[in-house]
C-alpha cells in the first residue's frame, strides 16, 4: 500500500486531504504538534498519527524515521503545516517572524530533506506544498504570512526541476479564502464580506483543497509537475 504523511491534520485542510487520499487507497500519516485525539482520528482513517514540532529539524528527523520504520515508504509527501501571522510589519516581533518561517517554509524543506533520498532511491514519489494566493500577490498586514508562502512557492518550482530526473513530482497549491480555524478571528459580517469578494461568491472549503490535492497526487497528474494551483474561486487570477 502507497504512504501519504500529511502534515498539519490537526487542521481543517490537512485534515480533509488525509480524508481523500485514505479514500484514494493510500495509508494515511496524519502529523500533529499538540492536538488531541489524533490517533483515533488516525484509525478511523486506517492510518497512524506522528506528532512532532516542525520548528525543529531533530523532530522532523524523527518522525521521518518512526515513519519510515512503521511503513517502509512515503510517496506522497504534503507539506501543509503552517501558522498565520497578521500585523503591520513593524509591529511583528523577531521571535513571532521567525516561529513563522520556521514552521512555514524551514519545516516543509526539512520534511522534503529527510524523506526525498527514499524516493530517489526509488525513482518515484510526489510532493505538494500548500502555499497561499497571499504567497502570489502578497496581502497587507500579512507582510510576513505572504513572505513565507511566496517562499513555499519558489521552493515548489527549484525543487521540480531538480528532482524531475528522479521522477519525483513537486506541485503546489495556493488556496484562497478557506472556512477553517484560521478565520475564527474574523466576525460574520467580515466573513460574508470575503465571499462577496470572491467571483463565485461563497468561501472555500477544506474539501475544496482536498479535491486539488487527490487529483495533483494521483496517476492523472503524472506530467504535471512545477506548478501553482490556486484553488480560491476566482478571487486571485
Amino acid at each position: 500500500m502507497k504512504t501519504a504523511l500529511i502534515t498539519g491534520a490537526s487542521g481543517g485542510i490537512g485534515s480533509a486531504i488525509a480524508a481523500a487520499l485514505a479514500k484514494d487507497g493510500y495509508l494515511p500519516v496524519l502529523h500533529f504538534n499538540s492536538a488531541d485525539g489524533m490517533q483515533e482520528r488516525a484509525a478511523a482513517l486506517g492510518g497512524i498519527a506522528v506528532q512532532a514540532d516542525l520548528a525543529d529539524p531533530a523532530q522532523i528527523g524523527r518522525m521521518a524515521e518512526e515513519i519510515l520504520r512503521q511503513t517502509g515508504r512515503v510517496d506522497v509527501l504534503v507539506n501543509n503545516a503552517g501558522i498565520s501571522l497578521s500585523g503591520l510589519l513593524t509591529d511583528i516581533s523577531a521571535q513571532d517572524r521567525r516561529r513563522l518561517f520556521d514552521i512555514n517554509v524551514l519545516g516543509a524543506i526539512e520534511c522534503t530533506r529527510a524523506l526525498l533520498p527514499q524516493m530517489i532511491h526509488r525513482k518515484a514519489g510526489c510532493i505538494l506544498n500548500i502555499s497561499s494566493m497571499w504567497g502570489q500577490v502578497g496581502a497587507s498586514c500579512e507582510v510576513d504570512y505572504s513572505a513565507a508562502k511566496a517562499a513555499l512557492i519558489g521552493f515548489t518550482k527549484a525543487l521540480a526541476q531538480e528532482v524531475a530526473p528522479s521522477g519525483i513530482r513537486v506541485n503546489c497549491i495556493a488556496p484562497g479564502v478557506i472556512r477553517t480555524a484560521m478565520l475564527d478571528c474574523y466576525d460574520e459580517e467580515t466573513l460574508g464580506s470575503l465571499a462577496e469578494e470572491t467571483p463565485l461568491g461563497r468561501l472555500g472549503t477544506p474539501e475544496d483543497i482536498a479535491h486539488a490535492a487527490a487529483f495533483l497526487c494521483s496517476e492523472q497528474a503524472d506530467f504535471i509537475t512545477g506548478q501553482v494551483l490556486g484553488v480560491n474561486g476566482g478571487f486571485v487570477i
